[in-house]
């Protein structure tokens, strides 16, 4: 089913001869219709990429969409790799051994993951025995799109933006002798950053007025049903399918706490990119070419029904369509149809894709706040070694992309609750933080 998939989508710009034609079946012609896609330069005929492919893994989150559309479609194979493997993960802690291991000893060499791993396995923070594990970031495969959701237990407090209202329902639970709990993906991830974010601009500490647990993303849903969770953040489709299910309600998306935020990154260990730049040349343009093609709200019904299905999510379609449009209901009465708070994966001349430096430098100065990092931490020195804004700007380039990137900042961001965050100055940032790890 794939091998008709690939065929259909690929551009033959030199027509075969007849027999020549009759000749080409199956793999043969994929193949055969991938050397004749291919663009001119270093992928050339004869100068293709060092490998066939590899694997990258992913969790079943719809912001991996451009990784498994550019399997579905056939643009690995375009660009001159046959072979790539999608592999699913069952966590994030499987995804970070599985990187450890490399696709040589039947791991994978990137994938679809949390932002600040690449800093967090860099570093070996997060690693067996502390050991480090160079890695690299490619690019930003998605904005906002990730939800806060609160357990029917709060149902009546209507939680929104403002937490505050939980602080005193927590509080009385406590006073029972109840334990409280919140649930996030991995520590020191994305979505652990916006719930802490979100429960202190509310005045609540994440480490000591709540317990911070660990749960796969599939299985939040299920979790919060048995009341082992007060409140969570995770990426779609688990949140929509939360409200589906009658068990809890989204007090806000993550696009309501910081807009356009970024949040998952294709990212690869730094020896495979090192030693293969033509392959990563040629995922890099596989996957920004479907995430422009997954950024076209004329696609997102085709975009759910194909990560929807057994062998990516096998999640109900129902689950991933409406977000991903823009509709959205919050579960407690409160709907919101065509907001601008859908899944961003591409945006004007690739503006959402680029992975800019300022935002690396948000997510290490936050893990800063948590004891994540020393506070000594050299975080442009971390960014600028683990961020290659300049491989993805190769690749635009050989793409034809109109680039509408200029340079490494998106300048000053401005959360929900006011705080600003000026990337030149991030020490700033954390000193102006009531609620943190860090003097």
């Amino acid at each position: 089913m794939t091998k008709t998939v690939q065929s259909r989508a690929l551009v033959l710009p030199v027509k075969p001869s007849r027999r020549n034609f009759l000749n080409l079946t199956g793999a043969a012609a994929v193949a055969a219709a991938a050397k004749l896609a291919l663009p001119n330069g270093a992928f050339a005929q004869g100068t293709g990429p060092e490998v066939k492919g590899t694997r990258l893994g992913y969790i079943a989150l719809t912001d991996a969409a451009p990784l498994i559309i550019a399997k579905e479609k056939g643009l690995y194979a375009k660009y001159g790799l046959p072979d790539m493997d999608i592999a699913k993960q069952a966590s994030w802690g499987a995804t970070r051994d599985n990187m450890a291991l490399g696709f040589k000893n039947n791991g994978i060499d990137g994938g679809h993951i949390l932002r600040p791993k690449t800093h967090l396995y860099s570093t070996g923070k997060v690693m067996q025995n502390g050991q480090q594990l160079p890695m690299y970031t490619l690019l930003n495969l998605n904005q906002d799109g990730q939800a806060i959701s609160v357990s029917n237990e709060y149902k009546d407090l209507n939680v929104q933006k403002d937490a505050s209202p939980l602080k005193q329902a927590f509080e009385r639970k406590k006073a029972a002798g109840k334990e409280l709990t919140a649930a996030m993906t991995f520590p020191g991830g994305t979505h652990d950053l916006w719930i802490r974010y979100w429960l202190a601009a509310g005045g609540i500490d994440p480490d000591s007025d709540i317990k911070v647990i660990v749960v796969p993303p599939p299985q939040m849903v299920a979790n919060m049903k048995v009341g082992t969770m007060d409140c969570f953040c995770v990426g779609e489709p688990w949140n929509e399918q939360l409200v589906n299910q009658n068990i809890g309600y989204t007090a806000l998306t993550t696009g309501e706490l910081w807009f356009k935020h970024p949040e998952k990154i294709l990212g690869m260990r730094a020896d495979f990119v090192d030693a293969n730049p033509k392959a990563t040349q040629a995922i890099l343009m596989a996957v920004m070419e479907a995430q422009q093609w997954a950024d076209k709200m004329e696609n997102r019904q085709e975009l759910a029904e194909i990560v929807g299905k057994r062998q990516w999510f096998n999640v109900p379609v129902g689950d991933i369509n409406k977000r991903l449009q823009g509709d959205i209901n919050y579960g407690n009465g409160r709907e919101a149809k065509g907001t601008n708070l859908y899944m961003k994966f591409w945006g004007e001349g690739g503006t959402v894709s680029y992975p800019w430096k300022s935002h690396d430098s948000w997510f290490v100065t936050e893990n800063i706040r948590w004891g994540k990092f020393d506070t000594n931490t050299d975080i442009k020195a971390l960014v600028d070694k683990t961020n290659r804004s300049d491989l993805w700007s190769e690749a635009a380039k050989t793409l034809g992309v109109a680039n509408a990137v200029s340079g490494d900042s998106r300048g000053v961001e401005t959360f929900f609750d006011g705080v600003k965050f000026d990337p030149a100055a991030p020490l700033d940032y954390l000193k102006a933080l009531k609620i943190k790890r860090v003097a």
